[in-house]
C-alpha cells in the first residue's frame, strides 16, 4: 500500500499533536460575507443545455464565494466555483459553473440514476419549509447522472426520495457546468406572496478528495440544513400540480411447487402509485396493489442465535419518507443505531405468512400481499411535521382451511414539533395492529398490539443536545398466543432463576421504555455521547416494529477525537472510545466491554481502519444464552479487527477486512476475512467482486432444551465447528444516464458441526468446567450431527427510464437452496457445484412498465 510506511505510522501521533498546536495558533479563514441571495425572475424559460450564453444568467448575481468544506474546513478552494439562481412560476433554474484548469481530468463516470459514484459532483440542497430541519438534494455529475435525496431531522438522508427534475451539463475548455430545472410541484413549500428558501450548493473535485460549498458547511459542527444560506425573492409562485398518478402493469413467470412437477405459472396484475397535494405542503401517498419484483433481495444468513435478523427496508413505498416515521429504540452512538430497533419496522408489512411453519405449505407465497397502503406526510408553517400510515395486508390460506397469515391491518401517526429554528423539537408516536383471526391462527399470534410513545431534544449553541424519549406498548390475544410472548427470546419469563413470573392465563402484555441522552455534538476536535436506558420486561413492539430484548438496562459512553486538517501523513483521522454496560431490571450484569477504533485516510487516499473491544470484563452473566434456562456466568473475551480500503478514484479499488475473536477461556475463537476488489473498465462499466470466509469455534453453541420423565428441563450446548463462505458478484452497465443493466449474484454456504454436547450445572460457577456437564440422554445422541445450509440468489435488473418519471423494468431472479442435518466431507467447490447447483432453480421473469401521469 503505497505511502502506507512503517516511519509514517510511527510519527502519526507526532504529527497528531503539532496539528493541535498549528490549529490553536493559525487563525481562522476568513468566512463568506453573505449566506444570502435574491433569486432572478425569468422572463422565459431557459434552455436546458448546460451553457449560460442566455440574458437570464447575465442578469442574476452571482454566487462565487465558496470555501472548502473537506479536508481543510473554512480554506480557500483551489479552483474557482460560481452559481446563479432563477425562477418563474413553476421552475427553480440554478447555473452552476465549476472551473478547472485541467478539464481532461474531470472524473466523469456513467451509473443508473441514484446511484453515487467515485466522480466530480455538484450538488443543490433547498430547505423550501425554510425551517432549518428538512429539505432535498439534487446531485449530478459531469456524465449527466442523477441522484436526489430528502433530508430530515438536520441531516439525516432518505436516498429513497425521487423527483422528476432535469439537469444538463457540459466539460468544455473552463471545466464543466450543470443547470437545473427544478419543478415547483416537487417541492414542498408554504403558499404565500414572497417566499424564502435555504440553499446550500457544493462541489466535489474527486481527484484532489475537496469538497467546497456556499454557505461554508462546517462538518465540525451538527447538522446539515441548519448551515444553509437564504435565498429570497422567490415571489408569486404557482401552486403546485395537485396529483401524480403512475399506473404499472406487471407480467410474471415463476415456477410451481415440487408437488406439481415445477409448472410455469403466468400471473399478471395492473396496481397503480398516487400522489395528491391537498395543499403544497401536504401530501398523499397511495399504493394499490404493489409489486417489487425490482427490489434486490436480502442476502443470505444463517443465524444460530437467539435474536431475530434485521433486514433493511428495500421498497420504495416505505423506504421514501421513513425518516418521518422513525422512533428509535437502543439507538446511540456505541451501538450505531445498527440492529435497527424501533417502535416502526415497515418490514412488519408484506412479512413472509407467520405461520408457514406451524402449517406447512410448499406452495406458501414468500410474502404476504399487500392490498393496498396509503400515508399522509406534511409539515405546518410553524414547524409541526405530521405523518400517517395505514396498510392493509391479504388473507394466506394453508391447507386444509388454515390461516398461515389473517387479514391485518396496520396503522402508524407520527408527529413532531419544531421550535427555536430547530434547536428544539417534541415529537410523539402512535402504532396499531389489528387483525381478523380465526381458530387456526389465534393461538399463535397476537390479535392486537399497540404503541405509542414521545421524544424530545434541546440543543445549545450548537455543540450540546440534550434529548430522551418514553415509549410504551400493549398486545393482546389469547392466553396461548401471550404465553409464547412471554417465552420468547425477547422476554423469557420462564427463567428459573429470574425475578419474572411466568402466567400461563395472561391475555395481554404491556411495558415501557425509556432513554436519556447527553451528547456533544459539535466541536472541531471532541464530540462526546453518555446514556441511559430502561426496557421493562414486558416491553413488545414486534407486531410493526423491531425488537430483539426487553428487560434490559444500559449505560453507554462514547467520546471522538477527530483531525481533518491535512498533514504529511494523512487527510483525516477519527478516533473512538466505547464503553458499555448493560444489566436486566433485576440488576444482573449482562455484559461489560471497552472499545477503541481508528480511521485514517492517508495523503494517496487508502484508508486503514483498525480497531478491539475488550468485553466480559468483571463478573457478568448472560441471561439469554439458555433460551429460558438459568443466567450463566460469561468470561472475558478479546476481538481485535482490521481493515483496509484503496482509492476510491482508481480504475481498481481493493478492500481487506479481517476480525478475531478468542473468549471462553480459550475455547471459542473466530476469525474471518473478506477480500473484495471493484474495477471500474470505462466510463459505464463496472464491476465488483467480494468473498467472506469465516472459521468459527464455539464451544457453548446452545443446542437445545430437553425434558426428562420428570418434566425436568435440561439446557444444553455443544462444541461447535463452522465454517461459512459467500461471493458477492455485482456487475453494472450504463447505456445512458436513464438506461442501465445491473446484475447480482451470490451464493452462500455454511457447514457445521457438533460434538460434546453438555448440560447447564452450576450456571453461576467462577470456574468454567464447573458450569456444565456431560448430557448423555440416548434421544439427544440421536439428533442432527451438523448442518449443511447452501443458497443462491441472483436478480439481472434492466432499467429504462424512457421519460421523466415513467420506467419499463425487466427482471429476471433465480434463487437455489440446499440442506442437510450434516456438514459432509465435500470441499466448498464440490458443494457449489454438485449440492447447491444440482438443485433445481427457482426462476422468475418480470416484465414492469409505468408511466408518469401530472396534473
Amino acid at each position: 500500500m503505497e505511502g502506507v510506511t512503517v516511519v509514517a505510522l510511527a510519527g502519526m501521533l507526532f504529527l497528531i499533536q503539532s496539528q493541535v498546536v498549528a490549529q490553536v495558533a493559525a487563525p481562522a479563514a476568513s468566512a463568506p460575507d453573505s449566506t444570502a441571495v435574491r433569486a432572478t425572475l425569468a422572463a422565459e424559460a431557459p434552455v436546458l443545455d448546460g451553457k449560460d450564453d442566455e440574458s437570464i444568467w447575465k442578469l442574476a448575481p452571482s454566487i462565487d464565494r465558496f470555501r472548502v468544506s473537506r479536508p481543510s474546513e473554512g480554506a480557500q478552494p483551489r479552483y474557482r466555483t460560481e452559481a446563479r439562481v432563477a425562477y418563474d412560476a413553476r421552475h427553480l433554474y440554478v447555473f452552476v459553473r465549476a472551473y478547472d484548469p485541467h478539464p481532461d481530468s474531470i472524473i466523469s463516470l456513467l451509473a443508473r440514476r441514484d446511484e453515487y459514484t467515485s466522480s466530480d459532483q455538484v450538488t443543490l440542497m433547498l430547505d423550501s419549509y425554510h425551517d432549518r430541519r428538512t429539505g432535498y438534494e439534487f446531485i449530478v455529475n459531469p456524465a449527466g447522472v442523477k441522484v436526489d435525496v430528502a433530508i430530515y431531522n438536520d441531516g439525516n438522508e432518505d436516498t429513497a426520495w425521487d423527483a422528476v427534475w432535469d439537469v444538463a451539463t457540459r466539460i468544455d475548455s473552463l471545466g464543466w457546468t450543470a443547470e437545473y430545472r427544478i419543478p415547483l410541484s416537487q417541492l414542498r413549500y408554504p403558499q404565500g406572496r414572497a417566499g424564502t428558501f435555504g440553499l446550500l450548493i457544493s462541489r466535489d473535485i474527486m481527484r484532489h478528495t475537496e469538497m467546497v460549498s456556499w454557505p461554508l458547511y462546517r462538518p465540525s459542527r451538527s447538522g446539515l440544513t441548519s448551515q444553509f444560506g437564504d435565498l429570497t425573492g422567490l415571489d408569486d409562485m404557482a401552486p403546485p400540480a395537485r396529483a401524480e398518478l403512475v399506473p404499472y402493469a406487471v407480467t410474471r413467470n415463476v415456477s410451481g411447487p415440487a408437488a406439481e412437477g415445477y409448472p410455469r405459472q403466468q400471473e399478471f396484475t395492473v396496481g397503480g402509485d398516487l400522489r395528491y397535494r391537498f395543499a403544497s405542503n401536504l401530501l398523499l401517498n397511495a399504493t394499490v396493489n404493489p409489486d417489487f419484483g425490482q427490489v434486490e433481495a436480502d442476502p443470505s444468513v444463517l443465524n444460530l442465535t437467539a435474536y431475530e435478523t434485521f433486514f433493511n427496508e428495500r421498497r420504495p413505498f416505505f423506504v421514501e419518507g421513513k425518516g418521518l416515521f422513525t422512533f428509535t429504540v437502543n439507538c446511540v452512538v456505541v451501538v450505531d443505531c445498527s440492529t435497527g430497533e424501533g417502535l416502526f419496522y415497515s418490514r412488519r408489512i408484506g412479512r413472509a405468512p407467520q405461520l408457514a411453519d406451524i402449517y406447512p405449505d410448499a406452495s406458501a407465497p414468500q410474502a404476504t400481499r399487500i392490498i393496498g397502503a396509503a400515508k399522509m406526510t406534511g409539515r405546518m408553517p410553524g414547524g409541526f411535521s405530521i405523518g400517517a400510515l395505514d396498510a392493509v395486508t391479504d388473507h394466506v390460506e394453508g391447507p386444509d382451511g388454515t390461516s398461515l397469515e389473517p387479514t391485518t391491518n396496520y396503522a402508524v401517526v407520527r408527529g413532531n414539533q419544531d421550535s427555536r429554528s430547530g434547536n428544539t423539537s417534541l415529537g410523539f408516536i402512535l402504532t396499531g395492529v389489528n387483525r381478523r383471526l380465526d381458530a387456526s391462527s389465534e393461538p399463535y399470534l397476537h390479535a392486537h398490539a399497540y404503541g405509542g410513545g414521545f421524544d424530545a431534544r434541546r440543543r445549545f449553541e450548537n455543540r450540546f443536545e440534550v434529548s430522551g424519549s418514553f415509549a410504551a406498548s400493549t398486545v393482546g390475544g389469547s392466553e396461548e398466543a401471550i404465553a409464547s410472548t412471554q417465552r420468547s427470546p425477547v422476554h423469557l419469563y420462564q427463567r428459573p432463576d429470574g425475578e419474572l413470573t411466568f402466567d400461563s392465563t395472561r391475555t395481554s402484555l404491556s411495558g415501557t421504555n425509556l432513554e436519556l441522552r447527553f451528547a456533544k455534538v459539535g466541536g472541531r476536535r471532541l464530540l462526546f455521547e453518555t446514556a441511559y436506558q430502561r426496557r421493562s420486561p414486558g416491553f413488545e413492539i414486534n407486531d410493526v416494529g423491531f425488537l430483539r430484548q426487553a428487560d434490559q438496562q444500559q449505560w453507554t459512553s462514547w467520546a471522538n477525537l477527530a483531525f481533518r486538517t491535512p498533514n504529511q501523513v494523512f487527510q483525516v483521522l477519527r478516533w473512538n472510545f466505547n464503553n458499555w454496560n448493560y444489566w436486566n431490571t433485576d440488576g444482573l450484569p449482562t455484559e461489560r466491554a471497552f472499545n477503541t477504533n481508528v480511521h485514517t485516510q492517508f495523503n494517496n487516499r487508502w484508508w486503514l481502519h483498525a480497531g478491539g473491544t475488550v468485553g466480559q470484563v468483571g463478573e457478568t452473566y448472560c441471561d439469554r444464552c439458555a433460551r429460558g434456562g438459568p443466567a450463566i456466568r460469561q468470561d472475558p473475551f478479546l476481538a481485535p479487527w482490521l481493515g483496509i480500503d484503496g482509492d476510491s478514484r482508481k480504475a481498481l479499488v481493493p478492500s481487506l477486512f479481517a476480525n478475531y475473536l478468542i473468549g471462553d477461556q480459550g475455547n471459542s475463537q473466530t476469525w474471518s476475512i473478506s477480500p473484495s476488489v471493484e474495477l471500474k473498465v470505462a466510463s459505464r462499466f463496472t464491476t465488483s467482486l467480494g468473498m467472506s470466509y469465516e472459521d468459527n469455534r464455539n464451544d457453548l453453541q446452545y443446542f437445545g432444551t430437553f425434558t426428562d420423565a420428570s418434566s425436568t428441563p435440561h439446557y444444553t450446548f455443544a462444541h461447535l465447528e463452522q465454517e461459512t463462505v459467500s461471493v458477492t458478484w455485482r456487475l453494472a452497465y450504463t447505456f445512458s444516464p436513464t438506461t442501465s443493466l445491473q446484475v447480482y449474484a451470490s451464493p452462500f454456504i455454511s457447514k457445521g458441526t457438533y460434538s460434546n454436547i453438555r448440560e447447564v450445572a452450576e450456571a453461576r460457577s467462577p470456574d468454567y468446567d464447573a458450569r456444565y456437564r456431560p448430557y448423555t440422554d440416548s434421544e439427544v445422541a440421536a439428533e442432527p450431527t451438523g448442518f449443511n445450509f447452501q443458497e443462491f440468489r441472483s436478480n439481472v435488473v434492466f432499467r429504462w427510464e424512457y421519460r421523466p418519471g415513467s420506467t419499463i423494468f425487466l427482471v429476471w431472479s433465480q434463487g437455489r437452496q440446499y440442506s442437510a442435518n450434516e456438514a459432509g466431507n465435500a470441499s466448498f467447490g464440490k458443494s457449489l457445484s454438485d449440492e447447491l447447483f444440482g438443485q433445481r432453480p427457482d426462476n422468475t421473469f418480470l416484465l414492469k412498465v409505468s408511466y408518469w401521469f401530472s396534473r
